[in-house]
C-alpha cells in the first residue's frame, strides 16, 4: 500500500511540474481579390497547431506549436475535393514568407524589374499571379521559424535535424488534412531551396508512413543531392555544375566576349557542352592533366566566366562559388549575389576572398520582414509578441544524423515515391542566375535519378531569367504562374 502511495505521489508531482502547454489559436477573416480578371472570394485561417509525439507507455506528449496561414476559396461546391497545396521555404531556418508573399498568396511584395532595391516603407499589393484560383494554400512555418516554437519544457534543437524536420512537418500536414477534412482533396507540396529537400523527403514519408499519396511535388530552386553543391576537397562535381551559372552571371554583367554576349541561349548551350565533356574529362584526370591541356581548359574557363586566366590557374581550375561572387566585379568594387547574381553589393574593401554579405538577400530581407509583420496584424487579425523569425541561422547547426560520412541525397527518396505512386508528378523551376542551387546541378540530379523510363514523362522542368527567387523578376513571375497552373491542372 505504501508503494502505491509513493507511486501516486510521484505521478502527481510529475503532472504538477509539467510546464503548461500553450493553447491552439485560430483566427479567421474573409476577403476578395481579382485573379486573372476573375473575382475570388476566400477565407484566411491563421493559427497554431500543437504537434504531439507518442511515447512508449505514455500519453502523447506535446512537442511544438506550429504556426500556419491557410487560404480557402469560398463558394465552391464540394470544396473538400478542391486541390490543396502545402507550402514551405528552406534555409534550413527559413519561414514560409518568400513563396507566400512572392507568388502563391493573394498579397505580394512589389518586385522590381531591374534588380534594384526599393526604399522603405514597403507595401503589399493584390497578387494577380496568385494560385488561389486553382488551389487552396497552406503556408507552414517549421519549428523555430516564423511563430513556430517548441512548447515549454521541450528544446528547439530536437527539430533542427533532417529526419525530425520531415516528421514534424509531416505530422502537421496529417493533422491539418484530418481536421479540415481534406483527405479526399488532390494534394500538392511546394518547396523552395532546402524546402525542396524537405518536399522530396516528405513525398516518401507521407506515402510510406502515413499512407497519404500526393498528386504533385513542386520544387523551386532545387537541391536534392548535396554532393552537387559542396565545394570540398576531392569532390569535383560543384566546379563543373556551377560553371554554366558563372557564365550566365558574367553574361548579365557584360563580362563575356561579344560572340558570347550576342545570344544568351546559344551561350548556355555552349558552356553546358563544354562542362559535360572537356571540363569533366579534365577534372577526371586531376594532377595527370598535361600542361598544354591545362592551358586549354584555363583559356576556355576564362572565356566562359569573365575571369582572368591567371586567376583561374591559381584555383587549380576549380572556381569556388563564394570566390566567384567576389572576383567577377572586383575591379568595379562590387560583389554579385549568391541567391540572385543579378544583384550587386559593396564590401568594405576588395582584398577579401568572399563577400561580406549576400546583396541579393539584403535586398529582400527588409521588404518581406516588414510587410509580413504588418500583414498578419492589420489584415489577418493575428497578434503575437514573439519575433517572426524570417530566416533563423539554423543551417549553421543543422544535423543529418543518418547521413554521417556521406552527402545527403533525397533524390533517391523521390525516385522511390514516384515508383510507388506512378501518378505522382514533379515540377522543377530553375533560375538562370541562381548561384545557391544552380540549374545545371539540378539537371544533373534529375538525369541521375535512375527512374524508370515510363515515369520520366511525370517530370516537368522549366527555366527563368532570374535567380533563386525567380518571382522577384516580373516577367518570370508571370511565366511561373502560367507554368504552375498548367502543372496543377495536369496532375489532377
Amino acid at each position: 500500500m505504501a508503494d502505491k502511495d509513493k507511486t501516486d505521489k510521484k505521478s502527481k508531482e510529475e503532472k504538477k511540474e509539467r510546464p503548461k502547454i500553450p493553447k491552439e489559436i485560430k483566427v479567421e477573416t474573409k476577403h476578395s481579390i481579382l485573379i486573372q480578371g476573375q473575382q475570388i472570394d476566400y477565407k484566411v485561417t491563421v493559427g497554431t497547431m500543437i504537434i504531439k509525439e507518442e511515447e512508449e507507455e505514455k500519453e502523447p506528449q506535446a512537442k511544438a506549436s506550429m504556426f500556419y496561414i491557410a487560404y480557402t476559396r469560398e463558394g465552391i461546391e464540394e470544396g473538400e475535393k478542391r486541390p490543396i497545396t502545402f507550402s514551405f521555404n528552406g534555409g534550413p531556418g527559413s519561414s514560409s514568407v518568400w513563396l507566400h508573399l512572392g507568388i502563391l498568396g493573394p498579397r505580394r511584395v512589389i518586385a522590381e524589374e531591374n534588380a534594384q532595391p526599393t526604399p522603405p516603407p514597403y507595401e503589399l499589393v493584390n497578387n494577380e499571379y496568385s494560385l488561389l484560383d486553382v488551389t487552396d494554400l497552406v503556408f507552414i512555418d517549421p519549428v523555430s521559424t516564423g511563430y513556430s516554437r517548441a512548447v515549454p519544457g521541450e528544446k528547439d534543437k530536437q527539430f533542427h535535424e533532417f529526419k525530425k524536420d520531415i516528421e514534424s512537418v509531416g505530422e502537421f500536414i496529417r493533422l491539418f488534412t484530418s481536421r479540415f477534412k481534406r483527405w479526399n482533396s488532390p494534394k500538392f507540396l511546394i518547396g523552395e531551396s532546402y524546402g525542396t529537400t524537405r518536399a522530396a523527403g516528405l513525398a516518401g514519408y507521407l506515402q510510406t508512413d502515413l499512407g497519404m499519396f500526393l498528386n504533385g511535388v513542386i520544387l523551386i530552386s532545387c537541391i536534392l543531392n548535396f554532393q552537387t553543391a559542396r565545394f570540398s576537397p576531392g569532390n569535383d562535381l560543384p566546379p563543373i555544375l556551377f560553371l554554366p551559372t558563372y557564365t550566365t552571371t558574367a553574361w548579365y554583367h557584360k563580362k563575356l566576349a561579344p560572340e558570347l554576349q550576342a545570344d544568351f541561349e546559344k551561350t548556355i548551350a555552349s558552356v553546358t557542352e563544354f562542362a559535360m565533356h572537356e571540363y569533366t574529362l579534365a577534372m577526371m584526370k586531376g594532377d595527370t592533366l598535361s600542361e598544354s591541356e591545362s592551358d586549354q581548359i584555363t583559356e576556355k574557363l576564362a572565356q566562359f566566366t569573365g575571369l582572368s586566366s591567371a586567376y583561374i590557374k591559381g584555383t587549380n581550375l576549380r572556381i569556388n562559388i563564394y570566390r566567384f561572387t567576389k572576383e567577377l566585379l572586383r575591379g568595379e568594387h562590387r560583389t554579385v549575389g549568391r541567391l540572385d547574381s543579378r544583384f550587386t553589393g559593396i564590401d568594405k574593401d576588395d582584398t577579401g576572398m568572399d563577400f561580406e554579405f549576400d546583396p541579393s538577400y539584403a535586398v529582400i530581407q527588409g521588404p518581406y520582414t516588414s510587410t509580413l509583420n504588418d500583414y498578419v496584424r492589420s489584415e489577418l487579425n493575428f497578434t503575437s509578441d514573439l519575433p517572426y523569425e524570417i530566416l533563423a541561422p539554423l543551417y549553421k547547426k543543422w544535423k543529418y544524423e543518418d547521413y554521417h560520412n556521406q552527402f545527403l541525397n533525397v533524390a533517391e527518396t523521390l525516385r522511390q515515391a514516384m515508383s510507388m505512386n506512378p501518378f505522382l508528378k514533379v515540377f522543377v523551376g530553375n533560375g538562370y542566375f541562381d548561384l545557391a542551387t544552380p540549374f545545371f546541378a539540378t539537371k544533373y540530379t534529375f538525369d541521375h535519378l535512375e527512374l524508370d523510363s515510363s515515369l520520366r514523362k511525370n517530370i516537368v522542368m522549366d527555366y527563368y531569367e532570374a535567380g533563386h527567387m525567380m518571382y522577384l523578376h516580373p516577367p518570370s513571375l508571370a511565366k511561373l504562374r502560367k507554368d504552375l497552373v498548367a502543372f496543377i491542372k495536369s496532375a489532377v
